[in-house]
């Protein structure tokens, strides 16, 4: 085996080392969506806190996945298409980690709705829409170990879903808000449940955006619907409502 030939099997193996903790990452943060939703829904304080506590290892992942593509970068000096596969690996763990967050974040919430009243139907509706993102980014991610274009088009599309549920939401909580003021302060923490989850789907859209351009070379140039214009659109439509009634 001659030199060049050694440091691209070097090269490979301490990528495919990289790639094996994204992989290894994501199964801690789908399981974290997943658990994060059910501890809302069941109003579960342990499996909440259980959540809260493996974030630290997610955390750990991501410096480690950091420090092996810095590493990557300092001794095998990259180019062109290897040094793409290396910055993909960087981007998508720092998705992954506010994607962890995220999951934390809505744990952390979830303790303190325990002591409130629950609003009708919110945590069941939140749970499916957690299931929509935490869909969304498993796909992601196999689009991104199969290095398959379609599916991580497919994602992309689907953000808009996870969009338009964040989008529903929001207007209920909102009109439970103005029916009684008693239901404003769960109805915040539960909208920022959703808007977290709503992040998440753009985490696990900008990760499929992040296979195509490794795969392609190309970033997709079609802009996507973004929630926040909707958004407005219903809090205005929510207004106009009540004010007739």
């Amino acid at each position: 085996m001659n030199r060049d030939k050694h440091i691209a099997s070097a090269f490979d193996r301490d990528l495919e080392t990289a790639q094996a903790l994204v992989v290894k990452m994501g199964g801690l943060v789908e399981q974290a969506i997943i658990d994060a939703a059910a501890a809302l829904e069941t109003r579960d304080a342990e499996l909440a806190e259980e959540v809260r506590l493996r974030d630290r290892n997610i955390d750990a992942l991501d410096q480690q996945i950091n420090e092996e593509a810095a590493r990557l970068i300092a001794l095998r000096a990259p180019t062109a298409t290897d040094l793409r596969l290396v910055l993909s690996v960087i981007k998508i763990s720092a998705s992954l980690e506010r994607v962890g967050d995220y999951a934390k974040n809505i744990s952390k919430r979830s303790n303190v709705l325990l002591a409130m009243n629950q609003v009708n139907g919110s945590a069941a509706a939140l749970r499916r829409m957690a299931g929509t993102a935490e869909a969304m980014l498993k796909d992601a991610l196999d689009s991104y170990i199969r290095r398959d274009v379609q599916l991580a088009a497919d994602v992309r599309a689907r953000d808009i879903e996870v969009d338009q549920m964040y989008n529903a939401l929001f207007r209920e909580f909102l009109t439970y808000m103005m029916e009684d003021p008693r239901n404003i302060t769960a109805c915040m923490h539960l909208h920022f449940i959703a808007k977290n989850i709503e992040r998440m789907g753009d985490h696990a859209t900008t990760i499929a955006e992040q296979v195509i351009y490794l795969v392609t070379g190309e970033a997709p140039d079609e802009s996507r619907p973004k929630s926040d214009s909707v958004t407005k659109a219903g809090v205005a439509e929510t207004l106009n409502h009540q004010s007739q009634e």
